[in-house]
């Protein structure tokens, strides 16, 4: 079987990039998903209280807006349907191939081909042009504690979430204190009898204002010509803004942080836990926190946090440093994703048979995120330093599919084997972005999953979203090597696609 794209992973990136691929002519598009239906993180992170900390207006293409959004800020569910409406309004469900795992992708120079192999499947696909889709928040990550293995309870991770397990009465503990833990906390603190929230380190939170839409203003964008994207437009500047703040630290964050303060002054009445929940680090050098529930939720009579670094996992709970031993029914991992900082999800090999498992085992990069020489045609979504820290990761990943798009049109429309990304080039980016994020809010000192742990920062852009999209806009092929099959004829004019 050989076919003209293969897109890995059915989540926003690949129903996105397979609907903008099929707008531009290109239909022999298939998209392999391991799983038995489409959604990506949204599909696996069902856990109670689950939700999007951007606006949906924000979180959405702006190619497939949503008039009917119930509120600012949307649940899990109301995504998972926006993202089976795309695939139903744009007919993408017939290029979906779902319980196909990748388990590894091969260049083949002559030919001009990736073959692609799949877990259990005897039979290989070659395709033309592969893009990774699979996203960075696709495989819990569970902490390397001693004593793991030897608890007798019951674990739950939050992206796996055990909606069969019945927490009433239960004694929990929580491990993590991050965007899905702030989230759990306040729903396992009304069910179970007593919670603990095992944090490492505070973070800075404001609150989230989360407003139901009405039916009047869900007229207005279904009716109105330009409206949802008016408001898109709005809360899309008011992020942007935010990057001063978040992305360089500079006299706006000190204002974030002190509306912060403010927050837990007025929220938290006990000075001790106010001191426990204050960060050591500047605003932005890790994922800012939007919730409005977590700090009541911690001063219920049922829940109680622990600061002290865990020790071990006991075969009855969790046994932190200072010699104490919490008994436990469940413990809950809210302790987030593998994010691919260093080496690859299964191996991929390019010319010359390099290995990018091998090229990435210091940190990853990539030319403007999306590609990476000696791989042709093979492109990313959410790859290296393309993470916001203050807007949505959706605006970000429509550039990306946009650009990518764009090339994989040149290639099909000028008949030729492969575009790959000149070394030079790809080296000179990758030098100004790691220069620029020295001057950032995350290369600033703290720890985090923005670093690799000799401190390399794989992961995030050091600009406003505006920036990020601007160096996407244009296929610059002066960039590129234009590879050929070796009879066709040199190419003097290249058809542009549009």
């Amino acid at each position: 079987m050989s076919i003209a794209v293969a897109v890995i992973g059915a989540g926003f990136a690949g129903i996105g990039a397979t609907i903008r691929l099929k707008q531009k002519g290109i239909d022999d598009v298939v998209v392999f998903e391991r799983g038995e239906r489409v959604g990506g993180t949204w599909r696996d992170n069902t856990y109670p209280g689950a939700a999007c900390d951007i606006p949906s207006r924000l979180y959405s293409y702006s190619f497939a807006q949503n008039p009917d959004w119930s509120h600012t800020y949307s649940g899990s569910a109301e995504i998972l349907d926006y993202i089976d409406s795309m695939v139903a309004d744009f007919d993408v469900a017939r290029h979906i191939k779902f319980g196909h795992e990748v388990t590894g992708l091969e260049y083949d120079e002559k030919a001009g081909e990736w073959t692609i192999r799949f877990a259990g499947r005897r039979r290989a696909v070659r395709a033309r042009s592969v893009i990774m889709a699979a996203g960075p928040l696709a495989n819990p990550s569970l902490p390397d504690i001693k004593g793991l293995e030897d608890y007798e309870g019951h674990v739950v991770h939050s992206a796996r979430w055990d909606h069969d397990y019945d927490f009433a009465g239960k004694k929990v503990a929580v491990v993590g204190t991050g965007a899905s833990a702030v989230q759990i906390v306040p729903h396992l603190v009304k069910q179970a009898g007593s919670v603990k929230v095992f944090q490492r380190t505070a973070g800075w939170v404001l609150p989230r204002i989360d407003v139901e839409t009405g039916e009047f203003a869900k007229s207005i964008y279904r009716h109105v010509p330009g409206a949802q994207s008016l408001a898109r437009s709005a809360w899309y500047w008011g992020h942007e803004s935010m990057a001063l703040g978040l992305v360089w630290d500079s006299p706006i964050t000190r204002v974030v942080e002190a509306i912060s303060r403010l927050n837990l002054r007025l929220t938290v009445k006990d000075p001790w836990l106010r001191r426990q929940l204050t960060p050591d680090f500047s605003a932005g050098c890790k994922r800012l926190l939007m919730t409005s529930d977590y700090y009541p939720a911690l001063q219920q009579d049922n829940c109680k946090l622990v600061t002290w670094p865990i020790a071990r996992i006991a075969p009855k709970g969790i046994r932190t440093v200072e010699g104490i031993e919490h008994r436990f029914d469940c413990i809950v991992f809210a302790t987030g994703f593998e994010v691919g900082k260093q080496g690859t999800p299964f191996p991929i090999t390019g010319i010359g048979g390099r290995v990018l498992a091998d090229e990435w085992s210091g940190g990853a990069y990539a030319y403007r995120s999306v590609a990476v020489s000696g791989y042709p045609n093979l492109y990313v979504t959410f790859g290296p330093n393309s993470g916001p820290g203050h807007n949505s990761a959706l605006v970000y990943m429509e550039a990306q599919i946009d650009y990518l798009t764009e090339s994989i049109g040149l290639v099909e429309a000028n008949g030729w084997k492969a575009l790959d990304v000149r070394a030079d080039v790809q080296a000179e980016y990758n030098e100004d972005i790691q220069r620029r994020l020295q001057s950032t809010t995350w290369n600033s000192g703290c720890q985090s999953w923005y670093l690799t742990d000799d401190g390399f920062n794989a992961t995030m852009f050091p600009g406003f979203a505006t920036q990020y999209a601007n160096q996407l806009r244009e296929v610059d092929l002066q960039d590129y090597r234009i590879l050929v099959h070796s009879d066709a004829a040199a190419v003097a004019t290249p058809v542009m696609s549009g």
